[in-house]
């Protein structure tokens, strides 16, 4: 399954660009994230999706 973030959902805390910079990045208007490698195993993904503080990350 692809990593998706909901972007009703980001609040754009950036936690996740801190924690897997590999996978998520900031949108142009730095406002939300966004996933640049949707197919990622990294390991961060699934540390990146329990620390995501709405729940926004899913795969």
């Amino acid at each position: 399954m692809p990593i998706v973030i909901d972007p009703d959902e980001c609040i754009g805390c950036e936690s996740c660009v801190e924690i897997c910079p590999e996978v998520f990045e900031m949108d142009d208007d730095g406002e939300k994230a966004t996933v640049i490698d949707p197919n990622s195993t990294k390991d961060c993904v699934d540390e990146a999706i329990e620390t995501c503080p709405n729940e926004a990350i899913s795969k």
